[in-house]
């Protein structure tokens, strides 16, 4: 895999990116260690992590995927010199107040947090530090409208900049970079960098895949136009799109055990536990072995060779999931292939969105 650079910015990164948020709760630090080690050994170069993981969030396990990530860097000496690091500050709380206290993310907030991840992850200096949500009230997490008699936003877009710019004198952060972000987002971010002299974001980390484009509708022309990567992530959409819930569906005595969207209600209760999601995602499955591909090839091919997408972030539990993702690399989708994903998205639209 040839590396890709991200933005502007010069960092340069694999087009696969492991991410990490089963490290802690579904995965162990031994086992966690053995997927790092074989993502490096594989040629992966790309690391993303957060503050807020292990997932499902529990104040018990905040910080944790940091920390099993951190002591793997200080058991492989070299190891950190070889990877592009990722992690993000949360944003306001969302029911977790064990991050932070109130509706807001200061730049006090802010700074606090990165001190905090470089410190679990063992290092001097984070790659891409990224806002994990908007400050400001957006359609995300399965919200699908934006509603002004919603805002509750404290913190201006030009102070969470300066917090970063800080971060970046100190030597502490390299680039900046968003995530579940909208097109006014990434423009204002851009604008705002651009008129103060401040970090211009590099990368927008949203989710894309076979049952969410909604990157697609305008925000793809934001990206392009400004320079922005996308960091794709659930490109499986959370486990649909392998085709394990096929026959059983997410829930009941059939579902797969250990899932996570079968383990965990709150999961359920968002955009991929919706019955359209999963109704969506059989008809690409039924569409990928139609022609001779499994569903995870489609789905991550769909993926790794879209012009839109500058790495795709894999999430996996095991080392021979991690050996699928990446051997899915190379994967090539015909035209009639693409023509007739576009025919079920013309048909189903975005149920996971």
């Amino acid at each position: 895999m040839e590396t890709i650079q991200l933005g502007q910015s010069d960092l340069h990164v694999t087009p696969i990116c492991l991410g990490t948020m089963t490290f802690g709760e579904q995965v162990d630090e031994a086992d966690s260690h053995a997927i790092l080690d074989r993502a490096l050994e594989r040629g992966v170069n790309f690391l993303d992590t957060a503050e807020m993981y292990a997932v499902p969030a529990r104040a018990e396990t905040a910080g944790a995927t940091e920390t099993i990530i951190g002591r793997w860097f200080a058991r492989n000496p070299g190891a950190r010199q070889k990877l592009v690091l990722a992690t993000k500050v949360a944003g306001p709380a969302r029911g977790m107040p064990w991050l932070r206290e109130g509706k807001g993310m200061t730049p006090a907030d802010i700074v606090a947090s990165c001190e905090g991840s470089l410190r679990r992850l063992q290092t001097d200096v984070i790659d891409l530090y990224q806002i994990h949500w908007p400050e400001r009230h957006v359609p995300a997490f399965g919200i699908q409208y934006y509603d002004p008699a919603k805002e509750t936003a404290q913190t201006p877009i030009h102070a969470q900049l300066q917090a970063l710019a800080g971060l970046v004198k100190a030597g502490k952060v390299r680039h900046v970079g968003l995530s579940n972000e909208t097109p006014y987002g990434v423009h204002e971010f851009v604008r705002l960098a651009e008129q103060h002299g401040l970090p211009r974001v590099a990368t927008v980390q949203n989710p894309y895949c076979l049952i969410n484009r909604s990157y697609d509708n305008a925000l793809d022309e934001t990206c392009h136009r400004l320079n922005v990567s996308l960091l794709a992530y659930s490109p499986l959409g959370f486990g649909l799109l392998t085709g394990k819930y096929d026959a059983s569906g997410i829930e009941g005595p059939d579902a797969p055990r250990g899932a996570r969207i079968a383990s965990y209600e709150s999961v359920r209760k968002q955009r991929w536990g919706r019955p359209e999601a999963l109704a969506a995602a059989r008809r690409y499955n039924q569409l990928a072995r139609a022609h001779g591909l499994t569903p995870t090839q489609l789905a991550l091919a769909f993926c790794y060779t879209s012009w839109r997408v500058a790495s795709t972030i894999i999430g996996v539990t095991s080392l021979a999931q991690l050996d699928e993702d990446l051997n899915a690399w190379g994967t090539t989708l015909s035209p009639e292939l693409l023509a007739a994903i576009d025919q079920i998205r013309w048909q189903l639209g975005d149920p996971a969105i």
